[in-house]
């Protein structure tokens, strides 16, 4: 049985009369008694009752004509379905997350505008460190993932989204609390308050290595579990800390944010995927994330 042959047999269906059925369909009316002969002949049942001037659906001929336009109307879903998973309109889209990526605004942005553009593709948030992320990346446990910069990223796909500044996190009662600016050198004498290394090691050699470039080896008093946790241990009064900008968007009491002099530090934001990526939803999000990096760019 072949598809035509059901769309065939239903013009029949529907005009009752073989010859405005083929005019219907654009066909010869001969070409088209064949193939309804055919289709009965494999059914091994007749589906239409003869008559001079026109033609009656049989028992059989009525069951069928319910079957087929299921049949049709399934098929015809099932194009419609494929076509949007094709252009990645549906599906599934698997996202890792740093946790200190989450408080940028233009991560927002990107999300917001992937979930208003593709708000039938089913999105799943995992939030971990970007060395993790990395690997979970690579290892295909994850489709993409959003992580903090620098990173060895390997054989990955980087797609840069926004840079931003490092800023100093001073208790409230720090002796330079009131300075809008300062030097990494000033801090010379506080106790740091790092992330853990293997959470991002590129990251933590960076902010290493400006403190030995301002001419000190600074104290490590204690490690944050996440970047993002270090302006609470910064106001419980361990020490000082250095993190990404967007960190202040955290309500933390009694800590304040200073730019750094000199030699700024800075770390970025970037999406990483696997090369030679052919899943629509992915590509989709590259696009709205390139898009979005565009508009940022220019402000």
């Amino acid at each position: 049985m072949e598809f035509r042959q059901l769309r065939y047999f239903l013009a029949v269906a529907e005009h009752l009369h073989f010859t405005d059925a083929a005019t219907h369909l654009g066909i010869a009316q001969p070409p088209l008694s064949q193939q309804i002969l055919k289709l009965e002949r494999e059914i091994g049942a007749p589906l239409f009752i003869r008559h001079p001037r026109r033609v009656e659906l049989t028992e059989a001929g009525r069951l069928f004509r319910e079957r087929a336009r299921r049949i049709i109307e399934d098929t015809q879903q099932a194009f419609v379905e494929v076509q949007n998973a094709g252009r990645g309109e549906t599906g599934r889209l698997s996202l890792g997350f740093a946790g200190s990526t989450v408080f940028h605004p233009t991560v927002a942005i990107t999300m917001q505008r992937y979930r208003h553009a593709y708000e039938r593709v089913s999105i799943s948030c995992e939030e971990s460190n970007s060395s993790l992320l990395l690997d979970k990346v690579a290892e295909r446990q994850l489709d993409a993932a959003l992580v903090r910069m620098p990173l060895n990223c390997r054989d990955l796909v980087v797609e840069p989204l926004v840079d931003e500044d490092m800023l100093a996190v001073l208790p409230a009662n720090h002796r330079l609390s009131r300075r809008r600016r300062i030097n990494l050198a000033d801090l010379a004498d506080d106790p740091f308050i790092l992330f853990p290394r293997p959470i991002g090691p590129d990251l933590y050699d960076s902010i290493i290595a400006a403190c030995q470039e301002a001419g000190f080896a600074p104290s490590i008093g204690m490690e944050s579990p996440q970047i993002s946790s270090a302006a609470n241990l910064v106001a419980a009064g361990f020490g000082v800390a250095v993190v990404p900008a967007s960190i202040r968007q955290i309500q933390v009491e009694n800590v304040s944010y200073h730019a750094l002099q000199g030699n700024p530090l800075s770390t970025g934001i970037a999406l990483i995927h696997r090369p030679r990526e052919k899943s629509p939803t992915v590509l989709n999000f590259v696009r709205i994330l390139r898009q979005q990096r565009a508009v940022a760019r220019t402000r």
